[in-house]
């Protein structure tokens, strides 16, 4: 499969006009830490002006965040990495251990016995991480965020 045809699978739709061909390109590209990046930057952008302005999004600012939107960024990651990286793996992976967080952190390569990786050299940004390695979510403020993304609607096969 070429990359135009590959690119071609994910439809690119943003209920607020976002592009995201930037990140798609990066992805083809397999440049995963420029893509996790920009996936932090569309996250923030999409959660509000208050995220967007301080560059982090905050676990409240998670339903901002319309479905269409968070479909196509983890669309995007799925498609690109042969189904290895996007928070629905990561949330699969997280349901397989029965949202048992601590058992969730070594399987993604997010934390070994009791030492969490470094950001950013000791992640793997290539597709020989981990399954659900990316993208990443912060967790020096707990975990709140990313159960959160978790726990949002477009997770929900009967939404549109």
């Amino acid at each position: 499969m070429t990359d135009s045809t590959q690119a071609s699978l994910v439809p690119l739709e943003s209920e607020r006009g976002i592009d995201y061909i930037p990140l798609q390109q990066l992805l083809i590209e397999q440049n995963f830490e420029a893509a996790d990046q920009m996936t932090r930057e569309l996250l923030c952008r999409l959660g509000g002006a208050a995220s967007e302005a301080r560059k982090w999004l905050y676990f409240s600012e998670v339903r901002n965040i319309p479905v269409t939107d968070l479909r196509t960024i983890d669309r995007l990651w799925v498609t690109h990495s042969d189904g290895k990286f996007g928070f629905s793996v990561q949330r699969k992976l997280w349901l397989g251990v029965s949202k048992n967080w601590e058992k969730l952190w070594p399987k993604m390569g997010w934390k070994t016995g009791n030492s969490w990786t470094r950001f950013p050299k000791q992640f793997t940004w290539s597709i020989d991480a981990p399954k659900g390695h990316l993208p990443l979510s912060n967790q020096l403020r707990g975990v709140r965020l990313i159960d959160e993304l978790f726990a949002h609607p477009a997770w929900d096969e009967s939404q549109p």
